[in-house]
């Protein structure tokens, strides 16, 4: 006797396969510039675990990074990880908790859980888990008020910034929550409501997704209707990035010129070493910046000092540009003249 599963179920599970070699490709895939070593080295303990910071619907775990002097009102920066990736990894190939202790800013690495997503990506495209005030967006938001109130932060320099799957809710937590953040950083990331499911997510991921401006700014507008100022935000994308297409930071950039009513033809175009940085600025100050980086596969762009960080995460890739300075540049944090 056969069995037939029907032909929706059947589709579901292809999707999901196919997601998953997708997957399973960005974790081995190569790159021009990526290190050897493709997977995660273990770091010594820095981070420490905080629960009981809300109640916490998206089920994610919430890591911090607490330098042991810091000035009477810190800055916080957030750091979301991509697919496959952990805090550890990131914080020890990226240097964040280093610039922390030296620049007096305290990290918060939000971490997804296999429970939720059995690569540990941030779910950026289901609609439920970036819906204001509920699952994973709310988990982050509450992770934010904690750390602000039990630290006395300085809540007009909260930062945040996103490797892949975490540059699209990065993208998802600015959209939303757009008077949170003093700055904002997407790297390899997708356009807020790209995707509303595992296959629209694969399809846009692989080809890029081709919408006019206004769609792109109306989803924007669609969850914070009422928003008069955005963060500065910078979008960053390899041309060599072969899992996620480099249309989609162009559709990133696009969608942030539409949300923020910029025009396209008002922003100033400067040829790097590296590549290409093109910004726009509203009056005197930067509101978006997009560095498409020559020959980066999928990753962060960093300069290395030494073999053990290159070595910590495939996804923070070696570059003549590195980011991470950068956003210290950009977002103001500078280092103490004592520590």
């Amino acid at each position: 006797m056969t069995f037939k599963l029907p032909r929706s179920f059947s589709r579901l599970l292809r999707t999901q396969k196919a997601y998953r070699k997708l997957i399973a490709k960005a974790l081995r895939a190569p790159t021009r510039t990526a290190s050897k070593s493709r997977s995660p080295v273990a770091a010594k303990p820095k981070l420490g675990e905080v629960t009981g910071f809300g109640s916490n619907p998206g089920r994610l775990t919430m890591k911090v990074f607490v330098p042991r002097t810091l000035p009477a009102k810190p800055p916080l920066v957030v750091v979301l990880h991509g697919c496959r990736q952990t805090p550890e990894s990131l914080d020890t190939a990226t240097g964040f908790s280093k610039f922390a202790t030296q620049r007096g800013f305290i990290l918060l690495y939000p971490q997804q859980n296999e429970t939720n997503n059995a690569q540990r990506c941030f779910n950026w495209f289901r609609p439920s888990a970036v819906a204001r005030d509920r699952s994973e967006l709310m988990s982050v938001r509450q992770m934010i008020e904690y750390t602000c109130r039990r630290y006395r932060v300085d809540r007009s320099r909260v930062y945040v910034a996103g490797l892949s799957a975490g540059g699209a809710m990065t993208s998802a937590l600015v959209a939303t929550y757009p008077d949170l953040f003093a700055g904002a950083a997407i790297f390899a990331g997708m356009p807020f409501g790209a995707a509303r499911d595992a296959i629209s997510a694969m399809r846009g991921m692989r080809s890029g997704i081709k919408r006019e401006p206004q769609e792109w700014g109306d989803l924007v507008r669609s969850v914070s209707p009422n928003a008069k100022e955005w963060p500065p935000i910078s979008v960053w994308h390899g041309t060599a990035d072969s899992v996620v297409n480099p249309l989609n930071g162009r559709a990133l950039v696009s969608q942030w010129l539409e949300a923020t009513d910029l025009v396209n033809e008002a922003g100033r175009t400067k040829q790097m070493s590296w590549g290409t940085l093109e910004e726009w600025k509203r009056g005197d100050r930067l509101q978006l910046s997009f560095y498409s980086v020559q020959g980066l596969g999928h990753g962060l762009p960093r300069r290395f000092s030494n073999q053990k960080e290159r070595a910590a995460d495939a996804y923070v890739l070696p570059s003549e540009l590195s980011a991470p300075l950068e956003l210290m540049r950009a977002w103001g944090l500078r280092t103490r003249r004592s520590v």
